[in-house]
């Protein structure tokens, strides 16, 4: 950790281009380079194109988008524009885009012309506006008259990423200005980001994990190269031809990477990988320590609800390797009892956040705020708000925190935080099925895949799994199906879920 401690006052967000010196690079990708006077300028430029489309302010403005430039700069451009960004992941499906675009009631959507191609009538709302993305207008942009750096309020929304909840349709999580700056800032920290490095951003830009490649790299000067990748060559052969320095994944992409053949000069450019979005198994760890022996390994744990709460610091990987570290900067992070008192060493808890980087609730849904964003523990140094997180944690003698399990029911598989019911949803919705339950099962590979149990006849599986392949993303496609004729149930003649899935684990 470096010796200051990183600067707590937050800016709109669209300050990030005046992070880095004006003539350094700041974000390389397919249609060229950008130095940090050509990034303002571009965001700037895309501010002004979207600005000049009417739209009120606080608009919510939603992109469906590869990692192209105008995905690239639209979390700054929205920010600079006085708009809200919602960025829809591009593996979702027209039924899923469906439900963000209405839930958030956006005003335009983004989206290349293979995408929209996709749209049946009524997915999009009638007041929610098009605009199919241009690669040659978008390179043009920079040549327009942009607007300069906002002046907006660090408490204003920014933007609302959507996750999965343990019942039911994504939810909205609203996040501030001051959340994605700070959240930016403290990872370029304890990460020791600077200018020299070069970001390889591989993860989806539509959860902040992702998103915050291009963030956290801008708040320390730093480089992007955006990649869209098929295969863990695709991200060999990106990080030897750019001289990438930092590489983030999740566990499935580490352990196609740790497979993969790596030239032993190309492995030793990396200085730090980071991992989230669920435990690198043990011996995994190991693998990569082995395959990159210059690089840090970051083991860090998050929740979109408070952007990320923990790090373990490279230094403690070997002797640690199943911890999730201490809190990173700006985070308090709690483990506490049912009552809200805290647990003593070694005695599981709930993981509680409080801070600045707690998230402003959910979007338009009262109800669920209350239940994960409640007033912080009485012992709490910060107070305020804070994150229940749902998730069961212990904390040993050296203050290191290590994960137990989620209180809920979400499937954590690929990185990607799936609920349960939306692919049950799915299977009913074919017909095919009369009830269905998804439920998660530990896999090396992905975390946990999806086994979907079925009542109905075993016959229609074919015609199922098509259906679901063309309504659901690659991420939530069962692994396995399992026929019934009955489902369990309990005293109050609701599945057995929790009998169900240990039934199937034994």
């Amino acid at each position: 950790m470096p010796a200051t401690d990183p600067n707590p006052d937050p800016r709109p967000l669209d300050h990030l281009p005046l992070m880095g010196a004006a003539d350094a690079l700041a974000l390389v990708d397919r249609a060229g380079a950008l130095d940090y006077t050509g990034l303002d300028r571009a965001v700037g430029a895309l501010a002004r194109a979207l600005a000049d489309r009417g739209l009120a302010p606080g608009a919510r403005v939603a992109s469906w988008l590869a990692k192209t430039r105008l995905a690239s700069l639209l979390p700054l451009a929205c920010a600079r524009a006085g708009f809200v960004h919602v960025p829809v992941n591009p593996l979702l499906k027209r039924a899923q885009l469906a439900h963000i675009l209405a839930d958030s009631g956006a005003a335009l959507l983004i989206a290349g012309p293979s995408r929209v191609a996709t749209l049946e009538p009524g997915d999009r709302p009638a007041d929610c506006a098009l605009l199919i993305e241009d690669e040659a207008g978008a390179a043009t942009l920079a040549a327009q008259s942009g607007l300069p750096p906002s002046s907006a309020d660090p408490a204003g929304l920014a933007a609302i990423l959507y996750t999965s909840g343990s019942t039911g349709r994504p939810k909205g999580v609203m996040l501030s200005h001051a959340n994605l700056w700070l959240g930016a800032v403290s990872v370029a920290h304890y990460l020791r980001l600077g200018p020299d490095d070069r970001t390889l951003a591989v993860l989806p830009f539509s959860f902040d994990y992702g998103q915050n490649q291009l963030l956290s790299t801008w708040a320390a000067g730093g480089c992007v190269h955006p990649l869209d990748y098929l295969t863990a060559r695709d991200v060999i052969r990106a990080v030897e031809r750019h001289a990438i320095t930092t590489l983030a994944g999740v566990p499935p992409l580490w352990v196609q990477l740790a497979e993969a053949d790596w030239p032993a000069e190309t492995a030793a450019r990396l200085r730090r990988l980071t991992n989230s979005g669920g435990r690198l198994p043990v011996p995994l760890i190991r693998r990569l320590r082995a395959l990159f022996p210059n690089a840090d390994l970051y083991s860090m744990y998050g929740l979109t609800e408070a952007f990320r709460s923990t790090y373990l610091d490279p230094a403690l990987v070997d002797a640690h390797p199943e911890s999730i570290g201490r809190a990173i900067p700006f985070a308090e992070v709690m483990v506490v009892r049912a009552d809200g008192s805290p647990t003593e060493a070694g005695e599981p808890g709930e993981l509680v956040h409080a801070g600045p980087l707690v998230a402003q609730g959910y979007w338009r849904d009262e109800a669920r705020t209350a239940h994960r964003f409640r007033p912080a523990p009485s012992h709490s140094r910060h107070g305020g708000t804070a994150v229940w997180s749902g998730d069961t944690v212990a904390v040993d003698g050296e203050g290191l925190l290590r994960f137990v399990g989620r209180d809920d029911e979400m499937i954590k598989t690929s990185g990607n935080r799936v609920s349960p019911t939306e692919v049950e949803e799915a299977a009913i919705a074919t017909g095919l099925a009369a009830e269905a339950v998804a439920i998660g099962v530990a896999d090396d590979r992905l975390g946990e895949a999806i086994l979907l149990v079925l009542r109905g006849d075993p016959a229609q599986e074919a015609a199922l799994r098509d259906a679901l392949k063309r309504d659901l993303p690659n991420f939530m496609q069962p692994r396995a199906i399992v026929w019934r004729a009955d489902l369990p149930r309990n005293a109050n003649g609701k599945v057995d879920r929790a009998g169900l899935k240990a039934e199937l684990a034994a």
